[in-house]
C-alpha cells in the first residue's frame, strides 16, 4: 500500500489548497469591489461636505451632496470650464500620470513637490452653479513624510477661506498629523488668499502665533507646533495651487463672473 505521507501527495495537496485559496480570495475581491468603490465615493462626498461646513452626523450624505454640490472640470491652463469633460468619470490624479494629459514641473515651479501637474482638475460648486455660495478646490503636496491630499473651500467671493481639510496624509501623529486637528482647522475660517487687486497668493503658515495685532493677520495661520516641515509643506501646496500654475486663472474668472452677477 502506498504511503499517504509521500512528498508527491504532500505537494499535490498543498498545490490544490493554494489554488482553492487563490480562487476564494480573487472571488472575494471581485465581489467586494463595488462595495469598496461605493464606500470610497461616500467618503469623498463626506469630505467635500465637511470642508464646506455642510454636513452634520446622521445626514444622508448622497442626498445632501446631490442637492448642494455640482462638480465641474476646469482647464487649468485657461481657467475655463471644460464642457467636453465629464466630472463623474474624469480622474485628475490618473491624468497627472499621463504625459499627454499633464506637464512636467521644473524645480522652481514645483513648490508642492508633485512632479507633474494635470491639465484639468475637478472643482465643486456649492448651491446655484451660476452663482455659487461656496467653491471647493482639490489641493495636494508633499509634507515631511507623505503626499498630503485635501480640499480647500472658499466663499462665493473666491477669496475667503471656509475650511481646509486633508483626507489623505501620513504625517507624524501629534506633530504634522495635527493637520487633522479640528482646533487647527478652525483657524482657517475667514482667512484671505489674495491681497486686494493682487494675483499672487498671500496665505501662509507662520511661527509664533497669529493674533489681532499681527501684521497682515488675515493672510496668516498658526504653524503646527513642532512640525516645521509639514507646515512649510502646507504653505507650499497652497502657494502652488493658488498661483498661475494652479487655480489662479480660474479663480480670477470666477470672481469676475460672480462679482458681476
Amino acid at each position: 500500500m502506498a504511503s499517504n505521507n509521500s512528498v508527491k501527495k504532500t505537494l499535490t495537496v498543498a498545490f490544490a489548497l493554494c489554488i482553492v485559496c487563490s480562487v476564494v480570495v480573487a472571488s472575494a475581491a471581485v465581489a467586494l469591489r463595488p462595495i469598496q468603490q461605493k464606500n470610497q465615493e461616500q467618503d469623498r462626498m463626506s469630505n467635500l461636505l465637511q470642508v464646506a461646513e455642510l454636513y452634520k452626523p446622521g445626514q444622508d450624505i448622497l442626498a445632501l451632496y446631490d442637492k448642494l454640490i455640482t462638480a465641474r472640470v476646469v482647464n487649468l491652463n485657461t481657467g475655463e470650464y471644460a464642457e467636453d469633460k465629464n466630472p463623474e468619470t474624469f480622474d485628475q490624479f490618473e491624468a497627472a500620470k499621463d504625459p499627454a494629459q499633464s506637464r512636467t514641473l521644473s524645480g522652481a515651479q514645483d513648490l508642492a513637490g508633485i512632479g507633474r501637474r494635470e491639465n484639468y482638475a475637478t472643482v465643486y460648486l456649492v448651491g446655484d452653479p451660476q452663482n455659487p455660495d461656496k467653491i471647493i478646490l482639490p489641493v495636494r503636496g508633499q509634507g515631511l513624510w507623505s503626499l498630503m491630499s485635501g480640499y480647500l473651500a472658499l466663499k462665493g467671493d473666491g477669496n475667503t477661506v471656509v475650511g481646509l481639510s486633508f483626507y489623505d496624509q501620513g504625517e507624524t501623529p501629534g506633530l504634522g498629523g495635527e493637520v487633522d486637528n479640528p482646533d487647527w482647522k478652525a483657524l482657517w475660517d475667514g482667512k484671505k488668499i489674495y491681497p486686494e487687486n493682487g494675483m499672487d497668493p498671500a496665505i501662509r503658515l507662520v511661527k509664533g502665533g497669529v493674533g489681532p495685532q499681527t501684521p497682515d493677520a488675515e493672510y496668516k495661520v498658526d504653524a503646527l507646533s513642532g512640525a516645521t516641515l509639514t507646515s512649510k509643506g502646507v504653505t507650499n501646496l497652497l502657494q502652488f495651487w493658488l498661483s498661475d500654475a494652479g487655480f489662479a486663472e480660474y479663480l480670477a474668472r470666477f470672481r469676475a463672473t460672480t462679482q458681476g452677477a
